[in-house]
């Protein structure tokens, strides 16, 4: 049989000589480049209706649709985890079912019951027992709490009681310690002992430049005639 012939091997490009650098292969032109993801939508939740909603306004406030009812409810002010799962009961409505997943009904049937948390609470649940104007028992919910704590501090001031001077001042109010907290203006970073050893060199300079001053009214005196 006739011997077979091995087969030519491929030529490659050729070896670069001595001294000269290898040619770098082009580069990709930029129409190969990957096109700009586009952004991600929100995430597909499991048990959402159609109508289901993100954002719920209430009490002027925007809260997570996304959430349980009972830990949604806390982003307003004034309102805490006990008060919103109290304020679901009220309303009927599952503590634990997504806000955005409640109908306009129910959710405004929650936010007629913030008002009528005063009534509805026991006085040691309530977080403005006997308002001074009206006596009745009140629970502030939303932009009030903040609206009635201002109001507070200005008739404080207006009246000129203790507390209301100390919020003009802008000292502490609560009869907290003031010697080492609390500190404003150029007393802050002033220790005990510094300012003894301060107190004590001023002396010293007082004393040694009065010393001085009647040393040169003895010399300034004329000696007397014989």
């Amino acid at each position: 049989m006739p011997e077979e012939k091995p087969s030519p091997e491929p030529e490659g490009p050729p070896a670069p000589a001595k001294g000269e650098k290898p040619e770098r292969a082009p580069r990709k032109k930029a129409e190969e480049k990957e096109e700009p993801k586009a952004p991600k939508g929100p995430k597909k939740l499991e048990g959402v209706k159609e109508d289901f909603r993100y954002i719920v306004r209430m009490a002027n406030t925007d809260l997570d649709g996304t959430r349980a009812v009972a830990y949604s409810l806390t982003a307003i002010p004034g309102v805490g985890i006990r008060v919103s799962e109290a304020v679901a009961d009220l309303a009927g409505v599952s503590k634990t079912e997504r806000l955005g997943n409640l109908s306009e009904e129910q959710t405004d049937k929650i936010e007629a019951t913030f008002g009528n948390l005063g009534e509805a609470f026991p006085h040691w649940m309530v977080n403005r027992p006997k308002d001074w104007e009206t006596g009745l028992d009140l629970h502030a919910v939303g932009a009030d709490v903040e609206i009635r704590r201002r109001d507070d501090i200005n008739r404080m001031k207006m009246i000129r009681s203790y507390k209301g001077v100390r919020h003009e001042t802008g000292q502490k109010v609560r009869g907290q310690r003031t010697r080492s907290n609390g500190r404003t203006g150029l007393t802050v970073g002033v220790t005990k002992k510094a300012a003894l050893a301060a107190a004590q060199a001023k002396k010293a300079e007082e004393a040694g430049a009065g010393a001085k001053k009647e040393e040169k009214k003895e010399e300034k005196k004329p000696e007397a005639k014989v």
